[in-house]
């Protein structure tokens, strides 16, 4: 095993749209994921919820680098007044600690508490990487899922 990726931060930009479009491209990703857009290879969708991201001040959302390579992204939004955080990584750097090191320096900066996540229920990896940041399972939903069309479970979990 080589050494650890150094994993960073910083503000996502429109220059790293294509890198981000590209890894949600992934059929097992977004099957994982479960509620994603509709369509996730139709650009122009992706294209106009990253510009309502973008614009709005209230949306923090930052690219993940690994030794400086683009491999994924973070952000924090608010859903009725409540913060929630969100994760994508790269499938071809799944298994590195690169989610569990970006989350960590996310968890570092953004300070709202309590801070919720949702994952689908069958999401063993995500639901893990939760639960070693210190997220506890709160409440468990059916909700939509377009990645595979039905109503599947969902999991709430949140950092106090």
């Amino acid at each position: 095993m080589g050494e650890p990726h150094v994993v960073t931060l910083r503000a996502t930009r429109a220059g790293d749209l294509d890198a981000l479009f590209g890894f949600e491209q992934d059929p097992t990703a977004v099957r994982m994921a479960a509620f994603t857009s509709p369509d996730p290879s139709d650009r122009a969708m992706f294209d106009a919820h990253w510009r309502r991201l973008l614009a709005d001040p209230t949306v923090d959302t930052r690219t993940v680098r690994a030794d400086g390579v683009i491999v994924g992204s973070v952000a924090r939004w608010f859903d009725d007044g409540r913060a929630e955080l969100t994760c994508w990584i790269d499938p071809a750097h799944w298994h590195e600690g690169i989610a569990t090191r970006a989350m960590r320096l996310f968890l570092d900066e953004v300070h709202e508490r309590p801070v919720r996540a949702r994952v689908a229920a069958d999401n063993a990896p995500s639901i893990a990487l939760l639960e070693r940041l210190g997220f506890r399972h709160v409440s468990t939903e059916t909700s939509f899922a377009n990645a595979r069309d039905a109503e599947i479970e969902e999991r709430v979990y949140a950092l106090d």
